[in-house]
């Protein structure tokens, strides 16, 4: 990585989980939001700033590679894991990376019990996969960002049309 003292630090789980007991002591909420990130776009972008709008430490899950793979099939991720990782890192709304290996972000969520987790506007609040587990860690869900009406599968699709012209 180029110029590190400007990206937020991609931790292990581990160590979010020490960071985050001493971000609690110290009075701080935790923000959890999630996702691939695979070709990086303004409705990601929108998304992280609207998580880090509720008020907290942001902490940003990414899919790895393997399980990006899984989750949008093959061919899939376009961009490595530790670049995804770089590049969350680097914007300013974000306070920690993590990276996990798991088909949900249920062992996240467990692990860091944030007090919030963001999630996009393509979910409700009931239709979050994850709520039952977040409420049972003590946390909330929070629906942010803008319309759902960007994605890096579309982006893909208008690449590759483009390209065959």
């Amino acid at each position: 990585m180029q110029n590190s003292e400007h990206l937020a630090p991609v931790l292990s789980l581990d160590r979010v989980v020490s960071a985050v007991e001493k971000l609690r002591l110290a009075g701080e909420k935790i923000i959890l939001a999630n996702g691939c990130f695979d070709l990086f776009h303004v409705g990601h972008l929108r998304y992280l700033i609207g998580a880090k709008t509720i008020g907290g430490v942001l902490l940003v899950a990414l899919n790895s590679d393997r399980q990006t793979a899984l989750l949008k099939g093959s061919g899939r991720p376009f961009v490595p894991e530790a670049e995804r990782a770089e590049i969350i890192s680097g914007l300013k709304c974000v306070d920690m990376v993590t990276i996990f290996d798991d088909p949900t972000v249920e062992g996240v969520i467990r692990a860091v019990r944030p007090d919030f987790h963001a999630k996009g506007t393509d979910y409700t609040a009931q239709s979050v996969p994850e709520r039952e587990i977040v409420s049972e860690c003590g946390g909330r869900v929070v629906i942010v960002g803008d319309p759902k009406d960007h994605s890096s599968t579309e982006l893909i699709g208008s690449v590759r049309r483009s390209s065959m012209e």
